[in-house]
């Protein structure tokens, strides 16, 4: 929940914005990526989730809770070995039934967001994913999860649901780029996000072998929260 906390500012940082119009404008690159009759297609929350460009250092924190969550031996393997790149996959099943909380943020360098998701766990710190999404490449639209490693990404909508499907996986390293074979590539990643209503969304990932089968499945729920942002003077 977001309070509101009248003169609690540091010095120099004017009080929380928590209005929309204030620190977002209309954003129209998921639109124009999907075309218009796949848009309209979509649930009129899912439209507004994705119309919105953050400003200065506005961001938007959704929180809510993992649902479910299963892997199978090579999924649990590929989880924990990517850990020394940052974890970009789910890797603790204690996480079910704890809270979850998705930040996004605007990329202003590349011209995209950062997307940051926190998963609790039974012990520990939670788990922290970093990624930016990036409007370029030759689907359009790019997540980069550091390191140099970036997926290329197709949108699918249906009447429930945005969807983002891995096209092809890459190594960037400077100016150069190299796709990865297939046979290197962990396999398809979709990543849902489907309207429930009552300004609720479930976010879905799943990373889906053809030799090995499901890899990971992660399924949680979120609600909406509105836009915060603190302007410096």
């Amino acid at each position: 929940m977001i309070t509101n906390r009248e003169n609690s500012s540091p010095p120099g940082v004017k009080p929380a914005q928590t209005r929309s119009d204030a620190s977002s404008e209309q954003d129209d690159r998921f639109k124009n990526l999907l075309g218009a009759a796949a848009w309209v297609r979509l649930p009129k929350a899912i439209r507004h989730r994705f119309s919105k460009r953050l400003l200065g250092d506005a961001s938007l924190a959704y929180q809510g809770r993992v649902t479910q969550m299963r892997m199978n031996p090579v999924g649990r393997a590929l989880a924990f070995a990517l850990r020394v790149i940052g974890a970009p996959l789910p890797f603790d099943r204690t996480s079910i039934g704890r809270s979850a909380v998705v930040t996004v943020t605007e990329d202003a360098a590349m011209g995209g967001q950062f997307w940051i998701r926190q998963y609790g766990r039974a012990a520990g710190f939670p788990q922290m994913v970093g990624s930016s999404k990036r409007f370029a490449g030759p689907t359009g639209l790019e997540e980069y999860i550091g390191f140099g490693i970036g997926i290329s990404l197709k949108l699918e909508s249906t009447a429930s649901g945005l969807y983002f499907i891995s096209d092809r996986y890459f190594l960037k390293l400077g100016q150069q780029r190299l796709s990865l074979p297939r046979w290197a590539c962990p396999g398809v990643l979709t990543v849902g996000h489907e309207e429930l209503g009552s300004g609720q969304f479930r976010f879905t990932l799943e990373l889906t072998h053809p030799l090995f089968g499901e890899l990971i499945w992660q399924d949680a729920t979120f609600h909406d929260a509105e836009i915060i942002g603190s302007v410096l003077s």
